[in-house]
């Protein structure tokens, strides 16, 4: 992908932004900012009504197939999308697991019936989906779930029990993508399927998980005899991995340049902060927000560069370090917002005492360095799959 954009594409910019501007307005104000990461319990319902308002307009999942509701923009301009939404202070999307990843996963590897099943509810804003990958004992190490699935081929049900954790906005969320073992006895990667099932039924419970930040987005959910229809597995009984490994590539996609955007916002804030109440005049200050922009166009660059390959879901060896890049650099950007603030980092005005952005933004940065894949899991995986060095060595049970 190259570095600068087609005057085609700067009109594209100009029609995003003046749509934006026109559009979060009135009693979509209050959003703007709002519900990003450690932010995500604001305004939950008012956020589903904005996706629903973008989704009339045709801006909810642009990047889609355009026979699969989306608009079907070039990477260029999905990239473009995604920075000036965040430029906007678009809030955080709550059916962004549903666009980022369920929905280019069943496009991927569903069947046609699926596809028209689950793909509209996603594109228009009306059906939200949450993520059941992580457990109790497997977190970065997905191949070690323990929840299973049978299916019973008398009521052509599949029936799953086990519990998931870390499941961000399951519940505000009508389905869950599982990874279950659905062949007894199977170990790591083998024997796991991808299904598709509803969180509206009496067999799953869904706990909220409370944080530092005194929110919930993340929950833990348990399956007890839960129930799917037979026709909810995306590819065949064993693909599971497969399928779960190319959703992470989705992951890494696109929509990581409006994430670049709410951190460039974040620091932004950090540097009005220093300039007003004297920090910036700190030589050591003024390096760290210097170090703090050069990592964030490093990010940049290097997200250009991953988004230039296929978009199959497959990483390349380039997308193999954003995670342990971003995480890194984010967790030091909340260590540097404390700084700036200095006493007033651990003040609040008065009751009831609300933290305030910077504030949860740094308590929320210190799980950036777990969640989606640890720092230590990363850095396995750029040496064993990028490097192609040794594996590190397993302790036999």
């Amino acid at each position: 992908m190259k570095i600068s954009f087609s005057p085609e594409d700067e009109q594209f910019r100009k029609e995003v932004a003046t749509w934006l501007k026109e559009n979060l307005t009135g009693e979509f104000e209050q959003l703007r900012f709002r519900g990003g990461p450690g932010d995500e319990h604001m305004f939950p319902e008012e956020r589903k009504k904005w996706e629903e308002h973008m989704a009339k307009a045709g801006w909810l999942c642009v990047g889609w197939p355009e026979e699969h509701g989306g608009r079907g923009l070039s990477i260029n301009q999905q990239v473009i999308f995604n920075e000036e939404y965040a430029r906007a202070g678009g809030p955080g999307h709550m059916g962004h697991i549903g666009e980022g990843l369920a929905g280019p996963t069943i496009i991927a590897f569903g069947t046609e019936e699926q596809k028209q099943r689950f793909l509209p509810g996603i594109a228009n804003g009306t059906e939200y989906w949450c993520q059941g990958y992580s457990e109790p004992s497997a977190g970065s190490d997905l191949a070690n779930v323990k929840t299973k699935a049978a299916l019973n081929e008398s009521t052509g049900q599949w029936e799953i029990s086990g519990q998931k954790v870390w499941t961000s906005l399951a519940h505000e969320s009508d389905w869950c993508f599982v990874i279950a073992r659905t062949e007894p006895g199977s170990k790591g990667h083998k024997g796991l399927s991808f299904l598709l099932v509803p969180m509206d039924q009496p067999g799953i419970e869904v706990r909220p998980i409370e944080q530092l930040t005194g929110t919930s987005e993340f929950n833990e959910v348990f399956f007890d005899n839960a129930v799917t229809d037979a026709s909810n597995i995306v590819g065949k009984p064993g693909d599971g991995w497969k399928i779960a490994m190319a959703l992470l590539g989705f992951e890494r996609g696109v929509s990581t340049l409006g994430q670049q955007m709410q951190f460039l916002n974040e620091m932004d804030e950090i540097i009005r902060i220093a300039k007003k109440n004297g920090a910036a005049e700190d030589p050591a200050i003024r390096q760290r927000i210097a170090d703090a922009w050069v990592g964030l166009r490093i990010m940049r660059y290097n997200a250009l560069r991953m988004l230039s390959g296929s978009q199959d879901g497959s990483l390349q060896k380039e997308a193999m370090i954003y995670k342990l890049h971003w995480a890194t650099w984010h967790a030091n950007l909340g260590k540097l917002a404390m700084d700036v603030l200095g006493p007033e980092s651990e003040l609040l005005d008065e009751g009831p005492y609300e933290l305030t952005r910077l504030q949860s933004m740094y308590l929320f940065t210190r799980s950036d360095t777990i969640y989606g894949g640890s720092n230590e899991i990363q850095r396995n995986i750029i040496a064993e799959r990028a490097l192609e060095m040794p594996k590190e060595p397993r302790q036999a049970k």
